[in-house]
């Protein structure tokens, strides 16, 4: 029994570093901005990134039990990698217009909308969910609605990127079983990358001197938020309680509030603060509500 506390207590312990990590990501987003174009920022940390899983794809079985049906690697790679794209695209360029507090919550309303979107696809939605979507809306409008009832252009770049979150999770869910789960993240890790440089390429000036510069916000993002955050999380909550991965997950969004105020000097005023209160309340309750049998069960973030 005491054997057993511990390890509730160490996995507890390590999910709420991965939402540190996580959090504070969104602040090496925001820095990185400052020297370098979100396309090489994001090309950059997610090929490192996908280095960071090498070791661990290396160590992985090479394949899935014969009674499992199997889905081709680079084709289930491609079409992750592609929504992975979409996403940390519009999340980057948004980032530039917004803080990265309001880019942590807004981003963290993914979890609300995975079983939103689950409706077209005849999941069950339970009424936490409802309740949980009516609070992040509120919460979002409190948030970033100014008094023209015009929403910040960054924040609904950041908003639009939500959903392909979203969507990448569901695409996950169903791909996940199908594959072995660390080398599909490794290969969507460089697809995005490799198309995030691409375009970095065409249109942006990329130098050494500014890659330098951004050096500590790109080594963050890469290393921490992508390598070191996806797997801790792929190996911590295998054994953590669902709902406190919920809670603990879910905190992300508060590291970024912090993380932004600490670092960047970022400040939120009361109307924006309840705002937070709400998602973050939303986001909770529309994973901790009691489910029915046919709901999925998403408390992972699955990208970084």
């Amino acid at each position: 029994m005491q054997g057993e506390k511990h390890n509730t207590i160490t996995a507890d312990l390590l999910l709420l570093l991965v939402a540190l990590i996580w959090g504070f990501g969104f602040v090496a987003q925001r820095a990185g901005m400052e020297h370098i174009g979100p396309y090489a920022f994001n090309g950059i940390r997610f090929l490192l990134g996908g280095l960071c899983l090498l070791p661990l794809v290396l160590r992985t079985r090479r394949s899935l039990p014969n009674s499992t049906r199997q889905v081709p690697l680079l084709y289930a790679g491609g079409m992750a990698g592609l929504v992975l794209f979409a996403g940390a695209t519009l999340q980057q360029v948004g980032i530039q217009y917004t803080t990265a507090g309001k880019a942590g919550f807004i981003t963290g309303l993914y979890v609300v909308i995975v079983p939103l979107i689950g409706i077209f696809f005849r999941q069950v939605t339970g009424m936490g969910t409802w309740i949980g979507a009516m609070l992040a809306v509120v919460g979002m409008y409190l948030l970033s609605v100014r008094g023209t009832m015009a929403i910040d252009p960054g924040d609904l770049l950041v908003l639009i990127g939500a959903i392909f979150w979203a969507i990448h999770v569901l695409l996950l869910s169903y791909l996940s079983p199908r594959t072995i789960p660390v080398r599909l993240a490794m290969v969507q890790f460089f697809v995005c990358g490799l198309l995030s440089l691409v375009i970095a390429f065409c249109i942006e000036n990329i130098t050494l001197s500014a890659i330098r510069e951004a050096a500590i916000p790109i080594l963050y993002g890469g290393i921490a938020s992508v390598g070191a955050g996806y797997t801790l999380q792929v190996v911590v909550q295998r054994r953590a309680h669902p709902a406190h991965a919920a809670i603990l997950l879910s905190l992300e969004s508060a590291f970024a509030a912090l993380g932004g105020w600490w670092l960047l000097n970022e400040h939120l005023s009361i109307r924006g603060i309840t705002g937070c209160a709400l998602m973050l309340a939303g986001m909770l309750i529309s994973q901790l509500w009691p489910k029915s049998t046919a709901t999925s069960d998403i408390t992972t973030k699955e990208i970084v």
